[in-house]
């Protein structure tokens, strides 16, 4: 069973990691929500479920691979806008400009990024998984979303910056 809890704010330490019913920490910790709350879990999959409310009472893998992805676009659109806010896009070609500021009901799908601002995309719709190709370029320009699994979703999102999630040694 997972543990919520609110996060402290930063002038104060940090709240008490909880013990799961064994008596033992718990596997994964996830801050998240902008910084605003702590979540502790033994599985990715309850972690996952902090993220997208009913998640646990999905009946089968294909529900909760389409709640993966829609997690995916929803945080690609907030981080896009995110990096787009910074003073990059002032440098960015009117054609760059249009590939940030897009809608994403269609995967933007550049062939090259090389953009001063960071393209977000979502591995799903990318190949080998997706149909489109992914963009060549600077790694360092593409954020990669991937919601193959709960644990690829939680660490893509953690290196987005996200949210931050730790793993703990379970001996």
């Amino acid at each position: 069973m997972a543990v919520i809890i609110r996060n402290s704010s930063a002038a104060e330490p940090p709240p008490a990691a909880p013990v799961n019913g064994d008596g033992r920490p718990y596997r994964y910790e996830m801050i998240y929500a902008g910084g605003t709350y702590r979540g502790y879990a033994d599985d990715a999959a309850e972690l996952t479920g902090m993220l997208i409310p009913g998640y646990a009472s999905l009946a089968t893998d294909g529900e909760r691979a389409a709640a993966r992805v829609g997690l995916a676009m929803d945080l690609q659109v907030r981080v896009q806008a995110q990096l787009a806010a910074g003073p990059g896009l002032d440098a960015c070609d009117e054609a760059e400009r249009a590939v940030l500021l897009g809608g994403r009901h269609e995967p933007p799908a550049p062939s090259r990024w090389e953009a001063p601002v960071p393209l977000v995309l979502v591995s799903a719709f990318y190949e080998p998984a997706g149909a489109l190709p992914r963009p060549s370029g600077p790694a360092e320009l593409q954020v990669w979303l991937d919601p193959a699994d709960d644990w690829t979703l939680l660490t893509s999102l953690h290196a987005a910056g996200v949210i931050v999630v730790a793993m703990w040694d379970a001996t």
